[in-house]
Formats: C-alpha cells, structure tokens, sequence
C-alpha cells in the first residue's frame, strides 16, 4: 500500500488530463489522509477546468477570424510615464493548445506575469517586440511612436500574420487586415498575451535605468507620475530618458 507521501507526489506529477480518472482509484481507500489528498487535487482539478472555461471565452475572436489564416495579438506598454519607451509586443499563439492563466496583464500580480512572460516566449509560435525611445516619443508624439513599435514587433514576426486582433487600435501602414477590439487585452488571448510581454520587457528595462538613475525611483514606478516621481523630477531636473514632451507643465 502507498503511503500518503508516495500518493501526494504521484497526483502531483499527474497530468490534468488524466488526474479525474487517478482520483477515482483512491475513492474507496478509507485513510484521512488519502481523502483530504483527493479533495485537495479535485479542487486543483476544478480550477484548472474553470481555466480551461475562462480561456475559451478568450477565444472568441481567434474562432472568429480563423478562416483568414494566421492570427496575430498586438498590444503596448508605456504610453502614459513620463520617462522611457513605449514598448509593443505581437504575438501568434500557438492552435493545438492554450496557454493557461493568460490574461490582461494589468490583472496579473508581477510574479504572475514574470512567469507567463517566459512560457509564452517558450511556446509562442512567434513573437516580436518593438520599442520607441523618449526622444522618438518627443519627435513625433506618443500615439505615432506606439504605432511604430507595433509596426516593428510584427516585423519580426516569422511566420508573417494575415490578420491582427489589436487592442483598441488600427495601426497606419500595416498592411494586414486588422481588427480593433475595445479592451482588448481582457477579451482575446492573442493580445493579453502581447500585452504580457510588452508590459515584463518596458518593466525589465526601467528596472535598468533605476540602476543608472537611482534618485528617480524608475524600480518602484516605472516611470509613471507617481509623486515620488514627480518630487524627484524637481529636486534633481529630467535625466536623459525623460520624455520632454511630457515634463513640460511639471517643470514649469
């Protein structure tokens, strides 16, 4: 007979797909233990089909547009701080299996999204990311500067996509058929994956520039106008990453 340790460890290793079918092979062993065991991994199973249920509502515009070939997510980070780049992400998720507890990355905790950020990497049947700097930013405005980067992450993509599902926007001069989606990274898979990576890539590098700018406190706000932000804006003037299209009431 297995003892509670060996039981634990074997429902842990267990595929989703076949832990329901395992559970039931100890439903009739009588010990406290084993059944706290199959209670505590049929809820883990429970979860993990409400995830399953969540995705597919995600899925709804990737089922939707399928007939026109391969699907792309677009989505940005950094259009709002005052300091660094905007940063774009596109991503083409793989058909034949979802990737679980993606979601809109503003939804997520750090660590959540750090964690998402490597699988979709890791199972992503490509993904591109494109950055516009502060001085970009300036020389041609912020919403011109995110559809440059958009541009550029789905340059990199390979295979090319024939379609984009884009969070709220229609890029110029993309030259795929795209559709706009309102909230779109809490309503498709393909974009809050996107909206994952761009959102880890712009947080891992004002993480950098914390280390070159340590009195702004880039770690802690990512550039955003929080009010340390702002007190240190005028304390110590704008570094080279600030946006100076976007200081100019502050420091008047």
């Amino acid at each position: 007979m297995m003892t509670l340790q060996e039981i634990d460890r074997e429902l842990q290793k267990m595929p989703m797909q076949g832990l329901l079918a395992k559970l039931g092979d100890y439903a009739s062993d009588e010990r406290a233990g084993v059944q706290k065991l199959v209670r505590k991994y049929r809820k883990k199973y429970d979860d993990y089909v409400r995830e399953l249920e969540r995705l597919d509502g995600m899925m709804l515009y990737e089922r939707k547009y399928a007939d026109y070939g391969i699907i792309c997510g677009i989505d940005e980070a950094g259009r709002g701080p005052l300091a660094g780049p905007v940063c774009a992400a596109a991503v083409i998720l793989p058909k034949d299996h979802p990737i679980l507890y993606v979601n809109d990355s503003k939804q997520l905790s750090p660590k959540k999204r750090e964690e998402l950020y490597e699988i979709i990497r890791k199972e992503a049947v490509a993904f591109g990311i494109g950055l516009a700097s502060e001085k970009v930013i300036d020389e041609i405005n912020i919403l011109q500067a995110t559809y440059q980067a958009m541009r550029e992450a789905v340059r990199q993509l390979d295979p090319q996509p024939d379609l984009s599902l884009n969070d709220a926007v229609t890029i110029p001069e993309l030259p795929l058929r795209q559709v706009p989606i309102i909230r779109g990274d809490a309503k498709s898979c393909s974009i809050a994956a996107a909206s994952i990576l761009a959102k880890v890539t712009r947080d891992r590098l004002m993480v950098e520039y914390d280390a070159l700018y340590p009195e702004y406190g880039f770690r802690n706000h990512k550039g955003y106008g929080s009010a340390e932000h702002i007190q240190a804006l005028r304390k110590y003037g704008p570094c080279p990453i600030h946006r100076e299209s976007f200081i100019r009431g502050i420091m008047s």
